[in-house]
């Protein structure tokens, strides 16, 4: 029997996640809940959802779902998991996630004393080049790692109309660069690499226009030795077709080689000692948001609801990424490396 769903949320990106789901047969979406009846309505439409309401409450109550995905922005997400938690409704929950550690940490706590499953919408670490370099870090091909550099340049946020056409609310965030968008590096430095030990940043803000940081860089040390280096610059680009596809470059440095991720998603390994390199064919698909990574997500989403695989998203390991995040913003106050173990994040 498929698993009934509700959705809130009609905004931008909603769109991948809702095409996402009319994609897995174990799915029936029933309901979507929009403050805007009219948008909700149009979506209802676009996606043949029956049901529209503009109180998430009444919907909950009226529909009796067995999970919600929580597609709205972070403000909003402690009240509606307060609410999903009283009717014991399974949640996925966009991110970034609640808008501060504080506010995550209180929502995991929410779950757990309910007994409801609680996912964070992550879906960076399911785009498909990340799931085949992981694969050549486990099984030695690039030998011991030394580094990683990923340079972010989706080229987006230069002038006075920056992010105005797609998502004009980061024009708004006090914290941008780190909390809306390299949150998802981190995950994918924790995917790869493992538990981090340490980190060291240093923001600014280049664009006039907006109200939090859009450049920046942070290493993070990882317990094993490796130096994960994020250098993000939210207003200069990088070579590809399409800029969003992987949102900039990724180069890890091992014993055995280095190995390149491209802005048009190929992959280049240059063995030791050599000048050539060769490239890593790997399957997937150019469908939707980066590799089709919404929807990979989701199939994965829908196996944890059944109880079939362990949540790579859970919401109480995220609180990992959002600590580290905490730091960096810490780091960057006080120019000062912070050491995770001993962080003591003011929630």
């Amino acid at each position: 029997m498929p698993l009934r769903l509700v959705t809130i949320g009609a905004g931008y990106f909603s769109r991948f996640q809702y095409r996402g789901w009319q994609r897995i047969d174990d799915i029936e979406l029933a309901g979507i809940s929009n403050r805007s009846r009219s948008k909700g309505e149009e979506f209802a439409r676009i996606f043949g959802i029956p049901c529209v309401m503009t109180d998430p409450a009444e919907m909950l109550a009226a529909l009796r779902p067995d999970f919600i995905d929580i597609i709205t922005p972070p403000e909003t997400h402690l009240e509606i998991i307060t609410l999903a938690a009283a009717f014991k409704t399974d949640v996925i929950c966009q991110k970034p996630f609640c808008r501060n550690l504080k506010e995550a940490c209180d929502a995991v706590e929410l779950a757990r004393n309910a007994g409801i499953k609680l996912l964070v919408h992550e879906n960076f670490r399911f785009q498909p080049w990340y799931e085949k370099i992981r694969s050549m870090i486990q099984s030695g091909e690039l030998g011991q790692i030394y580094q990683a550099t990923f340079r972010l340049r989706p080229g987006d946020g230069q002038g006075v109309s920056a992010y105005l056409d797609r998502q004009p609310y980061f024009r708004q965030m006090p914290r941008f660069l780190i909390h809306e968008t390299a949150v998802h590096l981190i995950d994918v430095f924790r995917y790869l690499f493992g538990d981090a030990s340490s980190v060291f940043a240093s923001l600014r803000r280049l664009n006039p226009e907006i109200v939090g940081e859009d450049a920046g860089l942070f290493i993070l040390e990882m317990a094993n030795g490796v130096q994960a280096v994020f250098d993000g610059n939210r207003l200069s680009d990088h070579a590809a077709s399409n800029r969003r596809l992987t949102m900039g470059e990724l180069t890890i440095e091992g014993s055995r080689g280095v190995l390149k991720l491209d802005g048009d998603a190929r992959l280049f390994f240059r063995h030791h000692g050599s000048n050539d390199q060769q490239q890593m064919y790997f399957a997937w698909s150019d469908t939707d948001f980066a590799g089709d990574c919404v929807y990979r997500f989701q199939r994965h989403a829908v196996d944890v609801l059944f109880n079939r695989t362990s949540p790579q998203t859970s919401a109480a390991d995220y609180l990992e990424n959002l600590k580290i995040e905490e730091a960096i913003y810490e780091s960057h106050s006080s120019g000062r490396k912070i050491k995770l173990s001993s962080f003591d994040a003011k929630i």
